[in-house]
């Protein structure tokens, strides 16, 4: 699964546009498909999501390694699609880590992910605690709603990035 999460920024006001997940396999499923098939599901969801939300930007989370290896490798290749689909839809892409995104949310790098969850339904003022993969999604966009604007301000004071730190 692929979560996605979307949401606009209007001044201090972060709102909640949609949510969900891209499946490439149910759960009725005995064999999975093949890895291009997966790629080709995720790229065509996220298609669907980016002519349906037209957004401007796109927050995607940076992936370390893992305790278990294949994961690491799915999710990699997960974010691999998810970027080439905001490539090829011309939006700029930007990167965040888990802790980056845990911080900005939850104000701890090292929150749990119902935590995460939690507050997510408390800033988008959710009727329900989204499940886990919107809610890490929602969460980046929010991490990046509150870091882009961030950015924009250093820019209008002449800092610049250089080879990823404000100069």
């Amino acid at each position: 699964m692929t979560g996605f999460g979307v949401v606009e920024k209007n001044g201090d006001k972060i709102r909640y546009l949609g949510s969900g997940v891209i499946k490439t396999v149910t759960a009725k499923e005995e064999s999975r498909d093949s890895l291009p098939e997966r790629i080709q599901i995720i790229l065509e969801g996220l298609f669907e999501v980016i002519d349906h939300y037209k957004p401007k930007q796109v927050a995607i989370e940076k992936v370390f390694v893992n305790v278990n290896p294949q994961s690491t490798l799915l999710l990699g290749q997960a974010r691999g699609a998810a970027i080439s689909a905001a490539v090829i839809k011309k939006l700029p892409v930007y990167e965040y880590t888990a802790l980056q995104v845990k911080k900005s949310v939850v104000g701890s790098g090292h929150a749990k992910k119902e935590q995460v969850q939690e507050m997510v339904k408390r800033f988008l003022k959710l009727p329900e605690v989204p499940q886990a993969d919107s809610a890490d999604a929602l969460a980046c966009a929010m991490c990046h709603a509150h870091a882009y604007h961030q950015l924009q301000n250093m820019d209008a004071l002449s800092y610049r990035m250089k080879k990823g730190r404000l100069v």
